[in-house]
């Protein structure tokens, strides 16, 4: 549950596991005896670590080559690794796994520290605005008006990721297939007029510095890096990533890209590439 709520606050597995690290050397020196509710203090001293490194990851964002995106983890076994299996929390929890998407946990970075805790802890944890309260050490008022704010921001741009996992896997392989054919008019017919692709590279691999915008855009952006030009294609490899269907994209060159989408009426409307070498570290296979 711990590394549950410091990932999705962070976006970052690496991060978050510092956090644990952190929070588990304070554990080792509380006053046992005056902790009544172990889940309660715990959770506490993992969020306000995570929104003090979260408040100094922000603030170095501006150094951070290209699109900056959460780092993609298994949250299902892999045919081609050993079984991965993080307790992110029970996958059959539609709010738990809902939490944990690329697309929404991206949407997360647009808001404060603050606010992204009481969404998560509210949101994803189902915390009363009380307790939410004492993590944070704030007042319930100022808690409901956090969750509030961070609601209506995150609320107009979630709609364009309503699709079930189902849809998700469907579109996702259709768009690759037309990518690998460099079927221009396919491509541009599975995705939205105003579809984005972000690409995070970190500035370690190949990939787009800024946001691509625009159907046509991002159909001749895929067609001419997987199109039939490519001697070598990729190999795929399907997977659940982060509670939705996901690719990791291998090359022939060792390079790797783990690929997700968002989607809505029946067409993709966010594509998230992370090249990060650094991000891919946990990632089986």
């Amino acid at each position: 549950m711990l590394l549950g709520l410091a990932y999705r606050l962070l976006g970052s597995l690496h991060d978050a596991e510092d956090v644990l690290q952190d929070a588990y050397l304070r554990w080792l020196g509380a006053d046992r005896a005056a902790v009544a509710e172990p889940r309660r203090y715990l959770s506490r001293v993992v969020t306000r670590l995570a929104i003090d490194r979260l408040r100094a990851r922000q603030a170095a964002r501006e150094t951070y080559v290209g699109p900056w995106l959460p780092e993609p983890v298994a949250t299902a076994p892999s045919p081609f690794g050993p079984p991965v299996e993080p307790p992110f929390g029970p996958p059959e929890h539609a709010e738990l796994r809902d939490s944990l998407s690329l697309a929404l946990l991206h949407l997360l970075e647009r808001l404060t520290a603050p606010e992204r805790a009481v969404y998560v802890l509210r949101t994803a944890f189902a915390l009363p605005f009380a307790e939410i309260a004492e993590i944070l050490g704030r007042s319930a008022a100022d808690c409901r008006q956090l969750h509030h704010r961070a609601t209506d921001r995150v609320a107009a741009d979630r709609r364009r990721f309503t699709a079930g996992p189902g849809e998700q896997r469907r579109l996702l392989d259709a768009f690759l297939a037309a990518a690998r054919d460099g079927d221009l008019a396919r491509l541009t017919a599975l995705v939205a007029d105003d579809v984005t692709a972000w690409s995070d590279g970190g500035g370690r691999v190949r990939s787009a510095r800024n946001p691509v915008r625009g159907a046509d855009r991002v159909a001749r952006f895929f067609a001419g890096v997987h199109g039939p030009r490519r001697r070598q294609p990729p190999r795929l490899a399907p997977t659940e990533l982060n509670g939705q269907p996901g690719v990791v994209i291998h090359w022939p060159d060792g390079r790797r890209y783990a690929l997700a989408v968002a989607a809505a009426d029946g067409r993709i409307t966010g594509l998230y590439l992370v090249g990060n070498p650094d991000k891919l570290a946990g990632l089986a296979g």
